[in-house]
């Protein structure tokens, strides 16, 4: 029966095939393999140490390893604070103590936060104080044009005299 069909199960597989891929038989004569023991066979485990067996169960369960870490860190952080308070609470500085108004009050200080002075600025502008005002604020504004002196009236010019003609 290898027209296709397992003599085992009764399935259509295809005609080429060496084992019945639903049941595991031989689809030709329909008896059964022990398939576990021929992949035990050939495909053999990797022995792993003890470090790569952990790795491996951390590898697989992910999230519950994060959980973990994050809870004996902060278990961590809460040891170190109260060490750091039993410690402040028994030992005793010598210093004498200082103000928090010296240290966190920004009006009493001094610095750098001070503006510097503007230097004097000397600007020529020809006497006329309107010229340092002008401002063009607005886009596509046209600047004023330089007042022109006033031209004198154009007199005619004065007249030549005749001029004598060649004879």
């Amino acid at each position: 029966m290898s027209d296709g069909v397992c003599a085992a199960c009764r399935r259509s597989i295809d005609a080429a095939a060496k084992l019945c891929p639903y049941c595991g038989a031989n689809p030709a004569t329909g008896e059964r393999f022990d398939t576990q023991a021929i992949l035990q066979e050939v495909f053999q485990g990797k022995s792993l140490t003890r470090t790569e067996n952990v790795l491996e169960y951390a590898r697989q369960r992910q999230g519950i390893v994060i959980g973990i870490s994050v809870a004996v860190v902060f278990v961590l952080l809460a040891l170190l604070h109260q060490f750091v308070t039993a410690r402040n609470d028994r030992s005793v500085s010598d210093a004498p103590p200082v103000p928090l108004t010296e240290i966190a009050d920004i009006a009493n200080q001094t610095g750098d936060a001070t503006p510097a002075p503007l230097p004097p600025l000397d600007f020529q502008y020809g006497g006329r104080p309107e010229a340092m005002r002008t401002l063009i604020v607005e886009p596509g504004a046209i600047a004023p044009q330089p007042a022109q002196p006033a031209a004198p009236a154009q007199q005619p010019p004065p007249a030549r005299p005749p001029q004598p003609q060649p004879r």
